[in-house]
């Protein structure tokens, strides 16, 4: 075979023909024409991609003119507003300032029908008593996520999917505004010095901001929300996250100071689960609260809640999550809750819970209990002491008792997947086994996964400290099977 092809590369006629520069050029294009005539196979017909719908010049400039509009009654608003002369509950002010905004619009004389001048009117109010653009996205409450990528683009997630909507800024410098005025009511900044930001809105939601030189296409912001009304253990039964059972146990573990790691990937739930899992806490103790950006909702008496604090302009004075663990030890806590250990933190939670201050919580960035280990093993050696591997086992093995992981499934769902005992050390090895999990048996007709709750057959071995603590625990909920659900 290789021989044949050495003697058909060698044929004379292939061979360009020497004499003149332009003999020579078509002879060689002889053989490309020839090669080219040959029949080929008909290619498969490819669908024709989708073309995103393309805006009209026409609506585009019609779109900068009620921009221009916009921004031009806004400032009109300013100019006027007294604010001395405007009192009252904000509902109030609203309404005031309401009755001059109509009075601007009336005044630019342009032909509106009633819904584009009412639209006009809430937009403007919005901008400068809220959000702007933002503010129909946070009255939905259907909505978890608020994704902003550059002025243009804004995506939201409803019931695990994401959706892309129709919510516009008008450019990179008036998101920047809506930006600065979310992060300022923290007491913080988002500039060239500081292009990355974590805040809070007033309802709790988590706000994180990175705007160029390091977002390339503008400024890009993510709204994680929990809303007015969080969501309760009810909310976690009906929606088939969890079973009665398992919440009877973690309630038990809670009131019996068990030390409790939280974990999962980003958008399962940890948050929220740490949220309910305190809920247990009783009134009578005092809680101390550490978070990046202040989010949990504890509904107890007395809680003292910590938020950390950036470097300032200098690059000094930032407070970290480990500073207010530090100082947390000297405040009196029954229990000490952080909202996410992800640094050298880790140790100094470790060590708390490991001198007394048993039922505290945290959150890790985890896929699995076992990755949970490794990671924890990797923050602590990034505190700088050089630990043997196997005294940081020790640490987290003294330290924690149970591990709860969150996972948010295919199609959305979230689910508690499994609830897992920290035996002890073997060895080298921490040992665990879990005691409830959840099986995934398959995807729905909607594309979301589907499966059962169900109990190991493994007893834990911190039964007797939930019965001395007061929590009777029926033995039988530990038998191997099926968890029946609850119909909600």
């Amino acid at each position: 075979m290789f021989g044949k092809s050495r003697d058909i590369g060698n044929r004379k006629p292939l061979k360009p023909a020497p004499p003149a520069p332009k003999a020579k050029t078509e002879k060689a294009a002889a053989p490309l024409k020839a090669t080219a005539a040959r029949p080929a196979a008909p290619a498969p017909e490819k669908p024709a991609k989708p073309e995103p719908p393309k805006v009209s010049k026409a609506d585009q400039e019609k779109q900068e003119q009620y921009y221009e509009l916009k921004a031009r009654l806004h400032r009109k608003l300013v100019d006027q507003l007294d604010i001395t002369r405007v009192t009252g509950e904000e509902s109030d002010l609203r309404d005031q300032v309401r009755e001059l905004v109509v009075a601007l619009v009336d005044e630019e004389n342009i032909l509106l029908n009633f819904s584009e001048k009412q639209r006009l009117i809430e937009e403007v109010l919005d901008e400068t008593f809220g959000l702007g653009p933002l503010e129909a996205l946070l009255a939905d409450p259907s909505i978890s996520d608020i994704l902003i990528n550059g002025p243009k683009t804004c995506y939201v997630e409803r019931k695990g999917k994401l959706e892309l909507t129709g919510i516009q800024f008008r450019d990179n410098e008036h998101l920047m505004h809506v930006i600065d005025k979310i992060v300022s009511a923290v007491g913080r900044r988002c500039d060239e010095t500081t292009p990355l930001v974590d805040a809070r809105l007033k309802d709790g939601s988590r706000v994180n901001a990175v705007i160029p030189p390091l977002a390339i296409d503008g400024p890009s912001m993510s709204i994680r929300r929990f809303g007015t009304d969080p969501i309760t253990w009810d909310d976690y039964i009906k929606f088939g996250s969890v079973v009665p059972q398992m919440v009877e146990f973690l309630k038990g573990c809670v009131r019996a100071h068990l030390n409790i790691l939280i974990v999962g990937g980003t958008g399962s739930g940890k948050t929220t689960l740490l949220n309910n899992l305190s809920s247990f806490i009783p009134d009578t103790e005092r809680i101390v609260t550490i978070e990046d950006a202040a989010e949990l909702q504890l509904r107890q008496p007395h809680v003292v809640r910590l938020e950390t604090r950036p470097a300032n302009i200098e690059g000094k004075g930032a407070i970290a999550i480990r500073d207010l663990l530090i100082n947390s030890l000297r405040m009196r806590p029954d229990r000490i809750v952080v909202g996410e250990c992800r640094g050298p933190e880790t140790l100094d939670m470790l060590q708390a819970m490991n001198t007394g201050h048993d039922g505290s919580l945290t959150t890790i960035h985890a896929n699995s209990t076992r990755d949970a280990v490794q990671r924890v093993e990797t923050m602590v050696m990034m505190a700088g002491f050089e630990l043997p591997l196997k005294a940081i086992r020790q640490q987290f093995a003294s330290a924690i008792q149970l591990i709860v992981q969150a996972q948010r499934l295919t199609g959305g769902p979230r689910k508690i997947t499994t609830i897992t005992e920290v035996q002890g050390m073997e060895g080298d090895i921490i040992t665990m086994q879990d005691i409830f999990k959840f099986e995934q048996i398959g995807l729905d007709s909607e594309g979301k996964a589907y499966g059962k709750f169900m109990a190991t057959g493994i007893r834990p071995g911190f039964l007797e400290i939930l019965k001395s603590s007061g929590c009777e625990v029926d033995s039988s909920l530990f038998e191997r099977g099926e968890l029946p659900t609850c119909d909600g």
